[in-house]
């Protein structure tokens, strides 16, 4: 019954190859040369998309392990924070239901308490310096989805039900309900000066604990007749330091320069030479104060110059709000602007495409483990910086002194609690706030605008920069071919310090443009 269709099937092909073979005959060399080319691309397109799944699979396998070490990491530490400081230190492993500010008060001096309550209980999470306001604080900090923390869910519930049977088999009388605020030894630490056992204690890294003036660390350099015209504000990037820019740039700067600017770089909280409060969230209201209260106020700055590298850019672009008026320039590099679709929402979606969980590139498994592990990262600082005296003599040692180490001492000058709250308060949670600093810079702050991105950035895309050009369309973009996130700068400072120098001088005091 099924030969009349073998044979249609059959002869149907028979005809497709007849004509197959005479178009062969008919086709010209290029159309032959297409050909092969379609083929090639579709190859490197398989190719490509092969590379990807293979990439995801395995990320699947060794994120689930990571998921486990950073499980069992949490009990490591708790035990070992114990053991050193007779304290239980809390951890962001366990969501809460609710978080709010209570005001401590009292002899605590205005310093506000941030509790999580579940039911009848509130048990306290964190003491902190300054007044916050819960937008400031990341979700990313507690929501951070993985298939460990589902099953950790599962457990829960089941846990909830079967106390809920018990409860409701014991005759509770109404009078025993109370409402707990439970504050123990496990936040004391918030409230301390003194580094964290698993921190660096050399007195470089504690530096900022014998001053009685809280300010960051600035490093300047002005005109030998303290005369200088203008000046210009430099913000490193994330894990860095004003070394970024005191060892590259400002020896490369032309003698005019040196003699009308006045070159203030900047060691943000949490790095460098700057305070590294273990009391502070590090939130964009912190680093913008700290900032202002450092080097704006103490300066007396009228106007200025700004350039920012990677997260920079965001304190920059903040800034420019604060201060439209003051701002003669805006140079931004490598800017970690995404567009948030709508209905997503940006702390998280900002989280995912800088850590996407991915095992290559280095660079971004580096951030996904950075951005996802607590724990995981905490030990990766303990082993690197609390040990970064060691790692640039070995440096020294291996490249006999050919090698200088500037930029270790910028990448490892850090505490865990810094870098930690630093990334998920600032970079990921203002995943909806620079597309609005964005806006508010083109019709509000009258200055030149230049974005410049390396072409081969394997962890902040230059789609970025395009973004920020969408967004701000005077702004000027500068891809440099063959250089990364670093790049940019280290190895061609000689370049960029000329380009920063015509930049300033093109620019004009700004105006801020009429609201209607």
């Amino acid at each position: 019954m099924q030969l009349p269709s073998v044979f249609l099937s059959l002869f149907i092909n028979l005809i497709s190859l007849s004509h197959a073979f005479c178009l062969c005959n008919i086709t010209t060399i290029h159309t032959y040369n297409l050909h092969t080319y379609t083929s090639s691309t579709r190859l490197k397109l398989h190719s490509m998309g092969f590379s990807r799944s293979l990439n995801r699979t395995v990320g699947v396998f060794v994120f689930f392990i990571l998921d486990i070490v950073d499980f069992l990491l949490c009990f490591t530490y708790k035990t070992l924070d114990f053991f050193f400081e007779s304290e239980w230190k809390p951890c962001y492993c366990c969501p809460p239901p609710e978080a709010k500010p209570i005001s401590a008060g009292g002899n605590r001096g205005g310093k506000m308490i941030v509790s999580e309550r579940s039911g009848d209980y509130s048990k306290v999470v964190s003491l902190t310096r300054t007044k916050i306001y819960l937008d400031e604080i990341s979700d990313t900090l507690y929501s951070r989805p993985s298939l460990l923390t589902k099953l950790t869910k599962l457990v829960k519930c089941f846990k909830k039900d079967v106390v809920k049977c018990c409860d409701e088999s014991k005759k509770r009388s109404p009078s025993t309900k109370k409402t707990l605020l439970t504050v123990n030894s496990t936040v004391v630490e918030k409230l301390q000066r003194t580094p964290r056992w698993s921190d660096c204690h050399c007195t470089f890294c504690t530096s900022w604990l014998s001053s009685s003036n809280q300010s960051l660390f600035v490093n300047v350099q002005q005109p030998t007749d303290n005369k200088a015209q203008e000046n210009v504000v430099f913000i490193h990037g994330f894990l860095s330091s004003s070394t970024f820019w005191t060892e590259t740039l400002f020896p490369n700067f032309s003698d005019s320069a040196k003699s009308n600017y006045r070159f203030l770089a900047v060691d943000l909280l949490g790095y460098g030479k700057s305070p590294k409060p273990n009391d502070s969230l590090y939130t964009l209201k912190e680093h913008l104060e700290m900032i202002e209260r450092s080097v704006i106020s103490q300066f007396r700055l009228k106007t200025f110059h700004l350039v920012a590298h990677s997260l920079g850019c965001i304190l920059a672009l903040a800034l420019a709000v604060k201060h439209p008026g003051a701002i003669k320039s805006l140079t931004l590099l490598a800017p970690p602007y995404y567009s948030v679709p709508k209905g997503v929402q940006g702390t998280q979606y900002v989280m995912r495409r800088l850590a996407p969980k991915e095992v290559w590139p280095p660079m971004a498994f580096g951030a996904s483990v950075a951005s996802w592990y607590e724990h995981i990262s905490r030990t990766v600082s303990l082993v690197l910086c609390k040990n970064h005296h060691l790692l640039e003599f070995l440096t020294r040692l291996l490249t006999r002194n050919r090698m200088r180490t500037y930029l270790i001492e910028g990448f490892l000058c850090h505490t865990h609690n810094a870098s930690w709250h630093t990334l998920h308060n600032i970079i990921f949670g203002s995943g909806s706030k620079v597309e609005a600093y964005l806006d508010h810079v083109r019709d509000n702050v009258d200055c030149e605008v230049a974005v410049f991105h390396g072409g081969r950035d394997e962890l902040i895309p230059v789609e970025c920069s395009y973004g920020v050009k969408r967004k701000v369309p005077r702004a000027r973009i500068h891809v440099v071919p063959d250089k990364d996130h670093i790049t940019i700068v280290v190895g061609r400072q000689k370049e960029f310090a000329r380009e920063l120098e015509l930049i300033w001088r093109r620019s004009t005091t700004p105006q801020l443009h009429s609201i209607n």
